[in-house]
């Protein structure tokens, strides 16, 4: 008798060890030791996103802030952690006796456009892109392995169902295997749904990458961006001995605007000016917001003298125009920018035509405003 329990536990055991259970152990217990434990990704990331809802509206409320789209931006900035030096601006303000208001806010904003510091969000965006890389290995691997354990536990689950000695105990390891079976496919699918999630995020932050160059307010292309453009074009422009201009462009007297009728009709302004700029650009010609009232263009293919020629027909198609203020019906007077253009060939390297460009705009609004004038005359 005793011979014959040992030969008939020998298998069992083996049966027991293959599918990582040991004599003692409940159903339960083996359960535990197989189910995935702690929060799913998908409640990690709302969390997060729980956290930064909670901190935007604090902000918003402590100060008695405006619930607005630019107020919306500049919190977000700042506590999302894409915008680090604008989180310490609004920390250090909070310390001192004025503390945060709309009014800090908004000159803030004119200041300098609330974008993500460059630095900081290509480390960032490396660090993301690093992240979701390894996450995305291993959990399909994960997958793989859980997958390839399943088909194999499921085949000793048939060949199990198939013996037919000692009937109670093989029917007990049957269900046993069955319910790890159950346990192995929700965790495959799990991962699955993790690997989802890995994808939609990477979707998210290639989307994120791309609003990071683009300027909220009037939609162009931002200073970061146009940085990227400047070096392109130099590069071919000057394998190929194409002209490249650029052209720094600024409009006149818009702390008058702001002041006479509001910041809210300033950024109107801001976009008259980008749409009436917009028009003249074109796969050679491009545009983007430099930053506050300031304006930037790249022409490829025309000299200096063509490029101030086509921006000064823009400055005096807008100049003719009569603007009046929808919200209030009082007009705004004549809007007008001034320009400066530069041989970007001219200079030692684009930085330096960009320079010349800048003081060829400022030489404009020293002799009267609303004129383009071109570097070097």
């Amino acid at each position: 008798m005793t011979t014959h329990a040992t030969s008939s536990n020998e298998p069992v055991g083996r049966l027991l060890g293959w599918l990582g259970l040991r004599h003692g152990k409940t159903g339960a217990q083996a359960g535990d030791a197989a189910s995935p434990g702690g929060r799913t990704p998908r409640d990690m990331v709302t969390e997060a996103r729980q956290q930064l809802v909670g901190a935007i509206a604090s902000f918003l409320l402590d100060h008695d802030l405006d619930v607005s789209a630019a107020n919306l931006l500049i919190a977000h900035s700042a506590f999302s952690g894409i915008n680090p030096r604008l989180a310490r601006q609004i920390a250090t303000r909070s310390q001192t006796a004025d503390g945060i208001t709309q009014q800090w806010l908004d000159e803030l904003a004119q200041q300098e456009p609330i974008q993500p510091d460059r630095a900081e969000l290509d480390r960032l965006v490396t660090r993301l892109e690093t992240n979701l890389d390894t996450f995305q290995t291993n959990t399909k691997a994960a997958r793989n392995a859980t997958s390839d354990y399943g088909v194999k536990l499921e085949k000793h689950v048939t060949d199990l169902q198939q013996v037919q000695v000692t009937g109670e105990l093989v029917t007990h390891l049957a269900d046993l295997a069955k319910a790890m079976l159950d346990r192995t496919r929700h965790a495959e699918e799990e991962m699955r749904r993790s690997e989802d999630e890995a994808k939609s995020l990477r979707r998210s932050l290639a989307r994120a990458k791309r609003d990071a160059e683009v300027d909220y307010l009037t939609g162009l292309p931002n200073r970061r961006a146009f940085e990227v453009l400047l070096e392109r074009h130099y590069e071919e422009a000057r394998a190929s001995c194409e002209p490249l201009s650029v052209a720094f462009c600024d409009i006149d007297n818009f702390k008058l605007v702001n002041d006479t009728h509001g910041h809210e009709a300033g950024d109107r302004v801001i976009k008259l000016i980008a749409d009436t700029l917009a028009h003249i650009s074109n796969d050679h010609c491009h545009v983007a917001r430099h930053g506050g009232e300031e304006f930037v263009m790249l022409f490829r293919g025309l000299p200096p003298s063509e490029a101030a020629a086509r921006l000064d027909e823009a400055r005096e198609q807008l100049a003719g125009r009569r603007l009046i203020n929808r919200k209030t019906d009082e007009p705004f007077g004549q809007i007008t920018f001034s320009g400066g253009v530069a041989d970007v060939f001219g200079y030692n390297n684009a930085r330096d035509a960009l320079k010349a460009a800048d003081d060829a705009l400022y030489r404009a609004k020293e002799s009267g405003r609303n004129r383009i004038e071109l570097a070097g005359i």
